[in-house]
């Protein structure tokens, strides 16, 4: 299985969580395997760098529904965890609009706004639309910063909006002190959804953004320590008890999962073998600094 990280809205702390999950997992020396909903590039820079991995985006807009699974059962086996960072919020996607005209006519290419409806998925390549695609459950990023009984309200509506959507727990940020804990567990109880993770406010671990999103990792020379605070603070924030076999893909020792991964990567290198060039070698430079990255 998997876990898909997703949020009320933006800025509830998902990449927070997200890096926070993918730090505590390498530093057990655990390989783990991140991806990202969407055509973001930047949050994935901060996968890498706290994996060691490539993260893999997720996106039917600019690539298929079909390739979405594709790259997920082909990078999750690989691994032994799975963690998906989502986008926006849980529901946040586009409505997709198919001209309501005959194949011939379609054809030629006209267009009349008159024929034009919403059909399919409502909130097309959202976070919800990609946890059903892959049949994932999805960790509930909150900010309870300013919430203690609305808490309950926020969650019951996510977990009852969409019945297909299985919310395996909650995680509980910027929780502000122990009686602010308190009104929220109370709160949650009649829900019986697992709380599996309190994250308490805490200033500096927050990665510093711009008007484009987080600045990239390139630019950020604190970054090692910010992620040595996310392990000391993941390590006794989430209840790893219940996470662990969550986001287990496969174990060390399933050799025969192993093996098709292993097969996969052959393929890869087989049909990269093929499109090998027999004209002279060049040389291909690739920018990588500050700005380019």
């Amino acid at each position: 299985m998997a876990l898909i990280i997703a949020g009320e809205r933006s800025g509830v702390g998902k990449t927070t969580v997200t890096l926070a999950l993918l730090s505590c997992l390498s530093r057990r020396g655990l390989r783990v395997q991140s991806f990202k909903v969407g055509p973001d590039y930047i949050d994935p820079m901060f996968h890498r760098r706290v994996t060691g991995r490539a993260c893999r985006n997720l996106d039917p807009v600019l690539t298929s529904e079909n390739y979405v699974k594709e790259c997920f059962d082909n990078y999750s086996n690989l691994s032994e965890y799975s963690v998906v960072e989502g986008v926006m919020g849980l529901f946040d996607g586009v409505n997709r609009i198919t001209p309501r005209l005959p194949l011939p006519l379609l054809n030629k290419g006209i267009k009349k706004k008159k024929g034009l409806i919403k059909t399919g998925v409502n909130g097309f390549a959202s976070t919800a639309h990609i946890a059903k695609l892959l049949n994932v459950p999805v960790l509930f990023v909150i900010d309870c910063s300013c919430l203690s009984g609305s808490v309950a309200a926020i969650v019951h509506g996510y977990s009852s909006f969409d019945k297909d959507i299985q919310i395996a727990g909650i995680i509980l940020n910027r929780v502000g002190s122990n009686r602010h804990l308190s009104l929220l567990k109370n709160s949650l109880e009649p829900l019986q959804i697992p709380i599996l993770g309190i994250l308490h406010r805490q200033e500096n671990i927050a990665i510093p953004d711009r008007h484009l999103g987080l600045i990239p990792t390139a630019e950020l020379s604190e970054l090692n320590q910010i992620i040595d605070k996310l392990v000391d603070i993941g390590e006794t924030c989430f209840d790893w008890e219940s996470l662990l076999p969550l986001l287990r893909t496969r174990g060390q020792g399933d050799e025969e999962t192993r093996g098709q991964g292993d097969k996969e990567t052959r393929r890869l290198e087989d049909a990269l073998e093929i499109f090998t060039p027999s004209s002279p070698s060049i040389k291909l430079a690739i920018a990588y600094d500050k700005a380019f990255n």
